[in-house]
């Protein structure tokens, strides 16, 4: 007897609309690996290009897992001692087989996060992707990119070194200067009155655990929405049938732009030390030299411009606020203007953001002059 795929006429099936899947593509649609799942079967052809997302979704991924595979090395040396800590550095750079690589694959793809993270926060607001139904999920992105600050500048002071008394004494001194809450939540965060040995533990613990579950637990409740919200924002033509681009090419395309970033990230590392510096001979001395970390420069030189509080605490809070209330005040791009570079409707939101960022940028080299 027939079964009944053979009796099915071959010409009604053709005629039916339906599309003919072969057996191996269908297993392969079917079970998808678990990075294949990690990407929604197909995305629009022109919002797939390097030159609209830059890469920097896939790459701060990417080097968060280095992050987190160098730091677990590191930790088989660390003493978190204001005697061992510095030490504990210079040891595993100038004594350890290969430790020196292993340290500063870990610090520059800790700054190199920094970067691709706010280029990719700011890829979003200029190209209006934080529109309904991504207002949630834009301020989960927000949330990361705090997230990865913070862990930055705390791995930062884990040197407990002279180059981080700047990060160690006025980056918690300004704490103080809030009303009501200053002094108690400055106790809290340095554990006394004053940075010590209390303060490097509370530091490393802050490091180790409680920023980098937050960062993981809010990247993967990031990606999930980014699925749960439709994929990458684009156009209503662009979900249609036409120029869509299945996950496997753009696996494939991520894989070559991730060999590419690892070889950049091997020679940068293998050419340019990570800072170093004397161990901190008393957590109050702080040099005329000593600075911020280098995403925070702006912050000090907004310090030396007025009261530490307003400078330091307030403007960078204000400018954070307004970043995340974006899609709540502003009226988005119309659905047709989304998924390319600077919609015309949002002319508004781009010009205020660049000019922060322009201000940014000339507080940070001016304190670097200064």
């Amino acid at each position: 007897m027939l079964s009944t795929a053979k009796a099915f006429p071959i010409g009604q099936f053709l005629n039916s609309g339906e599309s003919i899947v072969s057996p191996s593509k269908a297993t392969e649609h079917a079970r998808p690996s678990f990075f294949h799942h990690l990407h929604p079967p197909t995305i629009p052809s022109a919002q797939a290009r390097w030159r609209y997302t830059l890469g920097a979704g896939g790459l701060s991924v990417y080097l968060l897992v280095v992050l987190l595979v160098t730091g677990a090395f590191e930790m088989f040396y660390y003493v978190a001692t204001p005697e061992g800590a510095p030490l504990s550095v210079q040891t595993l750079t100038f004594l350890v087989p290969f430790g020196h690589l292993i340290r500063q694959l870990h610090f520059w793809s800790a700054q190199a996060l920094v970067v691709v993270a706010g280029l990719h926060l700011l890829r979003v607001i200029m190209t209006g992707a934080y529109a309904p139904p991504r207002r949630f999920n834009y301020l989960l992105g927000l949330s990361l990119f705090v997230l990865i600050l913070l862990l930055d500048w705390s791995g930062y002071v884990l040197r407990w070194d002279e180059g981080v008394q700047w990060a160690v004494m006025v980056g918690t001194n300004m704490l103080k200067t809030i009303p009501v809450i200053g002094q108690w939540l400055y106790r809290v965060i340095v554990g006394g009155d004053s940075p010590s040995a209390t303060t490097l533990t509370r530091f490393y613990a802050a490091h180790i655990f409680t920023l980098i579950v937050l960062v993981i637990g809010f990247l993967v409740w990031h990606i999930f929405r980014v699925r749960r919200d439709g994929g990458i924002a684009a156009p209503p033509t662009a979900h249609g049938a036409a120029q869509r681009l299945s996950r496997n090419v753009l696996v494939r395309r991520e894989a070559v732009m991730l060999i590419g970033a690892t070889a950049v990230l091997l020679l940068i590392a293998a050419f340019l030390p990570a800072p170093i510096a004397p161990a901190m001979k008393t957590a109050g001395f702080t040099s005329g030299d000593s600075y911020a970390p280098w995403f925070f420069l702006w912050i000090q030189g907004l310090v030396r411009l007025g009261d530490p509080f307003w400078m330091g605490i307030v403007i960078p809070i204000g400018l954070l606020l307004f970043v995340a209330l974006i899609p709540f005040v502003f009226p988005p791009p119309p659905i047709e203007q989304r998924g390319r570079w600077f919609p015309r409707g949002g002319r508004r939101v781009q010009i205020l953001v660049s000019v922060c960022v322009l201000l940014i940028i000339g507080l940070t080299i001016w304190t670097l002059l200064v």
